[in-house]
């Protein structure tokens, strides 16, 4: 028994090691929660993972909305081949594509988002053969205003942004200023032995 489960462990391992072992499924990433100031807009971002290679002409990407409120869940948006964005609905002339398929990314951008879009926005991406795996879902929060969190993160960038900008100037200030002395150090050298020579108490 213990020789059998051995080689079985081996052969595994083998496969594994050549690449023909392989977790099938696809697999979808999105942020999970999102918060967007009413009136802005938003980037709904969901990239995926095939097993199978990607295929333009016949991945096909859906997304739909599943209100806050009780209430039945509505098409957003639909992918194949190009983009179909919805004709009718409250999202009509708010959502354009914003991904790129061999970038294995599926993303769309809400434009000018309302307090009816308080919901959960889900991801689904189909890849034949592959089409079988988990969905992607966003809860997205309308605000009035942004958070503090969000008002804090944009101060953190604006500063960080800033810090870079200073230091890259000192940095360019401090290489002039080497340039400069060694262009300074021949001619000091040159000129020491005339001196030298012109001396009289030498």
């Amino acid at each position: 028994m213990c020789v059998k489960g051995l080689y079985f462990f081996t052969v595994l391992c083998g496969l594994a090691a050549s690449g023909m072992l392989q977790v099938s499924g696809m697999r979808i990433y999105t942020y999970g929660e999102m918060e967007a100031v009413n009136g802005t807009d938003a980037r709904l971002k969901c990239t995926f993972q095939s097993s199978s290679p990607i295929n333009a002409k016949t991945i096909v990407i859906s997304w739909s909305f599943r209100p806050l409120k009780k209430g039945r869940e509505e098409s957003v948006f639909h992918y194949q081949e190009r983009p179909y964005p919805p004709l009718e609905g409250i999202f009509r002339k708010h959502v354009f594509w914003a991904g790129d398929i061999m970038g294995q990314d599926a993303s769309i951008i809400i434009k000018e988002v309302k307090f009816t879009y308080n919901g959960t926005f889900i991801c689904q991406v189909k890849n034949p053969p592959d089409v079988h795996g988990s969905v992607g879902e966003i809860h997205l929060r309308v605000v009035a205003t942004a958070s503090f969190s969000q008002l804090l993160h944009l101060a953190l960038a604006i500063a960080g942004g800033i810090t870079a900008v200073v230091l890259l100037i000192m940095l360019i200030l401090y290489c002039r200023r080497c340039k400069k002395r060694r262009q300074r150090q021949p001619e000091g050298s040159e000129e020491a032995p005339r001196k030298e020579r012109k001396d009289p108490t030498v």
